[in-house]
């Protein structure tokens, strides 16, 4: 009997022991289940990391406008900078534009009119800025502060067209970084008048043109990261947009505004189009400035 009783001891003992292992086995099996949804958590959603990486790309693709290379200091006989600026203790104005010298030819002045009485206009933008704050209550205004911003690339074709891009770029208090809008313009400087896109392409080539303009896009998107996350441009985007581009080195550059073709934190601000993929679509026409002849370098 005694020895039977302590049989009995050493197996209840045993079976704590399995249970114990059991019980340990069910908590480590438990944690393996949660720590990899905790990890994907992290790596598909709206958290710190994602937003890192997202705010390190749209300063990335600012930088890359503002560094992109123009002709300005190639024709500084042709080009006068100028700067307006305004410091308010609730906005920020800085303007820097061109003027044409009206010394080398009289009709450079329609160009400097046109940019100063009807893009850089100051006391609208003014109004504008004074308007916005009195959507805010008295409290929230004092603390609004709106920095607006104007800078340009200009490129000159052969000597007889100016294309001028104007970047704005509009920061307010709160915000993490600024957006950007786009304005471009192309003058012809021997007529001394502002080119439209029907100087350039045919009526009612704006379909025609969407479709090759949505085809790079796709392709882009394809073929680089960089433009994961855009979409292709709806009929109503193109042809609000369709005047806003520039000619250089034998392409046109059509810019659109901050997440109309791709959204701030990639892509790009603009689309390239050679010459050559555009032939569909050009005028044909002598004085159409937009051949790939009369955009070869001048030897």
């Amino acid at each position: 009997m005694k020895y039977l009783n302590l049989i009995l001891v050493v197996l209840l003992l045993a079976s704590c022991k399995n249970d114990k292992r059991e019980d340990s086995n069910l908590d480590i099996e438990d944690t393996e289940q949660t720590v990899p949804l905790a990890t994907d958590t992290l790596q598909i959603g709206e958290g710190g990391i994602n937003s890192l990486n997202r705010s390190v790309s749209i300063e990335f693709k600012q930088k890359e406008l503002i560094e992109k290379r123009d002709q300005r200091s190639e024709f500084q006989k042709l080009i006068i900078d100028k700067t307006y600026q305004i410091q308010q203790p609730d906005y920020t104005i800085n303007f820097k534009y061109p003027q044409l010298d009206e010394t080398l030819k009289a009709s450079n002045r329609n160009f400097n009119e046109f940019i100063n009485d009807y893009y850089v206009n100051i006391k609208q933008t003014v109004s504008d800025i004074e308007a916005s704050k009195m959507l805010c209550d008295s409290i929230e205004a004092i603390n609004f502060r709106e920095d607006r911003f104007i800078d340009y690339k200009i490129y000159i074709v052969n000597d007889q067209l100016v294309s001028v891009l104007f970047y704005k770029e509009d920061f307010y208090s709160g915000a993490m970084h600024p957006s950007y809008s786009f304005d471009c313009f192309n003058f012809d400087l021997n007529k001394g008048v502002f080119m439209t896109y029907e100087d350039f392409f045919n009526p009612g080539s704006e379909d025609e043109l969407l479709r090759i303009m949505n085809d790079k896009i796709i392709e882009k998107i394809q073929n680089s990261e960089l433009y994961y996350d855009c979409w292709e441009l709806s009929p109503s985007d193109f042809f609000e947009s369709k005047n806003n581009f520039v000619i250089n080195d034998n392409q046109v550059e059509f810019y659109f505004d901050d997440c109309v073709m791709c959204p701030s934190y990639t892509g790009s601000y603009s689309i390239e189009l050679p010459l050559v993929e555009l032939l569909s679509v050009l005028k044909k026409s002598n004085a159409n400035l937009l051949t790939l002849d009369k955009n070869q370098p001048s030897r």
